[in-house]
C-alpha cells in the first residue's frame, strides 16, 4: 500500500468522486492517452497507479471543461502564479469554506477579524478567508492590502477597535508587526493570527512576541487549484496539516506530494495533481491519531513573492524570446524572509558599455511588468523594486560550474 492521508476503509466510500473526475479527463482532448481503459480509481492502490496530473494538464482539461456551480455563481480566479494571462481556476460561491469550517474554527462570535489579504485581482485568498468569516459569524474588517505609509493610523484603528483576529500571507504579516514593533505600537487584544499563500516566517515569532504576546498561529494550506487541503492549529508545529477528510494526499517515493478532491462540489477535476511541494505523511505532534502532512517546500520553477507564486522558468522564456538575449537569470533579494527587489539579468554576451543591437532592457522591463500577473501584483506599490539588468556574465556556482536560473540574496 502506498502512502496516502486516508484509509482504505475511510476513502472508499468517497472514491466514487474520483472515478467521475477520470472518466471526465478522459474526456479531455489531449488528456485521453493519459488515461487507458486499464486504470481506475476503484481502490486507493488503482488509484496510485494513475499518472500525476501537472499545471499544463489541468489547464487544458478546464479550458475543455469550464465548469460551473449548480446553485450559486462560478467564481474565476488566477490559477498558480506565472507569467503572461491568468490561467483561470474555478470555484462556487462559498470557496468550499463549510466543509473547512466543520473542522476547523480558529474564528467565534466574538471575535474582531481583519482581513488582510489583498482583494481581487483574481486571487482566492481574501475571498475565502471572508467566507470562513461570515460562517463563524465574527465581526470583520475587509482591510485588504495597504500602503505602507498607512500603516500607523491603520494600527492605531486596530489597537482602538480591540482587535482580535488577523489574517493574511505571513510576507504581508511581517509587514504588519515589523512596523508596529518599529513604532513602539501594541495589539494588547490580538490573540489569533490565520495565514495561507506562503510558508509560515520564524522571523514573525519575534515581532509577535513583541507586538501582540497573546498571538497565536492557525494555518491553511492548499492553492487555487485544490483550494484547502489541510489546517493546523498552535499546536501543530508550522510545516504540518491535517488533511480535510474530503482531500486525499498522496505522498510518493521521490517526496513529492499529489492531491486528489473527494468533494462531489469541486470543480476543478483534481486527480492524484501536483502543486511542485515536497513533503511526505507523518503523526503531528498535537496528539491528533490520523496521518498528517508535511510540507517542506516547493520543488519546482515557482518561488513565492511575497506571497504570490512567480514561474522562474517562464519568465526567463519569455525574456529570452527578445532580440539580443542569450540567456536570462532572475535573482531575488530578501530580507527577513520578505522579497525586497527582484532583478532579471539578461546576458548579451559582450562586456562593457551595452552594444547596439542589444535589447532594450527598460522596454523589456515595462513590457514584463505588465503581462506578469505576480509582478504586477506583488510589485504594485515599489515598481522599481523590479529591474532588468543586461550583463556580460550571469551568477554561476563555483562549486558546481551551474548556472541556476534563481538566485536568492539575502540582503542585510
Amino acid at each position: 500500500m502506498t502512502a496516502f492521508s486516508l484509509s482504505p476503509e475511510a476513502a472508499a466510500p468517497r472514491l466514487h468522486v474520483a472515478r467521475r473526475t477520470l472518466e471526465r479527463l478522459r474526456g479531455v482532448p489531449g488528456l485521453a492517452d493519459r488515461y487507458p481503459g486499464h486504470l481506475g480509481a476503484d481502490t486507493l492502490d488503482r488509484l496510485a497507479e494513475l499518472p500525476p496530473l501537472a499545471k499544463d494538464g489541468l489547464n487544458s482539461a478546464l479550458a475543455h471543461l469550464e465548469p460551473a456551480a449548480e446553485q450559486s455563481a462560478t467564481w474565476l480566479f488566477q490559477s498558480g502564479g506565472s507569467t503572461g494571462a491568468p490561467q483561470v481556476g474555478y470555484a462556487p460561491t462559498g470557496f468550499y469554506m463549510a466543509g473547512v469550517h466543520a473542522h476547523w474554527q480558529p474564528l467565534d462570535r466574538t471575535d474582531v477579524f481583519v482581513n488582510a489579504w489583498g482583494a481581487g485581482r483574481m486571487w482566492g485568498a481574501h475571498f475565502l478567508a471572508a467566507a470562513l468569516a461570515d460562517l463563524s459569524g465574527c465581526q470583520i474588517i475587509a482591510l485588504g492590502s495597504v500602503p505602507q505609509e498607512e500603516y500607523g493610523d491603520w494600527l492605531a484603528f486596530l489597537a482602538a477597535r480591540r482587535v482580535t483576529a488577523i489574517g493574511g500571507t505571513p510576507s504581508v504579516l511581517r509587514l504588519w508587526f515589523a512596523h508596529a514593533r518599529a513604532a513602539g505600537l501594541r495589539l494588547p487584544a490580538l490573540r489569533k493570527v490565520l495565514w495561507l499563500g506562503e510558508a509560515w516566517q520564524p522571523q514573525l515569532e519575534q515581532d509577535l512576541a513583541a507586538v501582540a504576546p497573546g498571538a497565536r498561529r492557525w494555518g491553511m494550506f492548499g492553492s487555487t487549484e485544490t483550494w484547502v487541503v489541510g489546517t493546523n492549529t498552535p499546536d501543530c508545529p508550522a510545516d504540518v496539516f491535517h488533511p480535510l477528510p474530503h482531500q486525499l494526499v498522496h505522498a510518493d517515493a521521490d517526496g513529492l506530494l499529489d492531491f486528489t478532491t473527494l468533494d462531489p462540489e469541486m470543480l476543478n477535476p483534481v486527480l492524484r495533481y501536483r502543486t511542485g511541494d515536497a513533503g511526505g505523511l507523518t503523526v503531528c505532534e498535537c496528539g491528533r491519531p490520523e496521518p498528517a502532512m508535511r510540507v517542506r517546500g516547493r520543488r519546482d520553477s515557482v518561488v513565492q513573492v511575497r506571497g504570490l507564486g512567480l514561474d522562474v522558468d517562464e519568465l526567463i522564456a519569455r525574456a529570452e524570446r527578445e532580440p539580443g538575449v542569450a540567456r536570462a537569470q532572475v535573482v531575488l533579494t530578501e530580507r527577513g524572509g520578505r522579497a525586497t527587489g527582484l532583478e532579471l539579468l539578461v546576458l548579451t554576451g559582450t562586456p562593457g558599455p551595452v552594444p547596439d543591437g542589444a535589447p532594450d532592457v527598460e522596454k523589456l522591463r515595462q513590457e514584463l511588468f505588465a503581462a506578469t500577473f505576480t509582478l504586477s501584483t506583488a510589485f504594485q506599490h515599489d515598481p522599481g523594486s523590479f529591474r532588468v539588468r543586461p550583463v556580460a556574465e550571469l551568477v554561476g556556482n563555483s562549486r558546481t560550474g551551474k548556472t541556476p536560473a534563481l538566485v536568492l540574496r539575502e540582503e542585510s
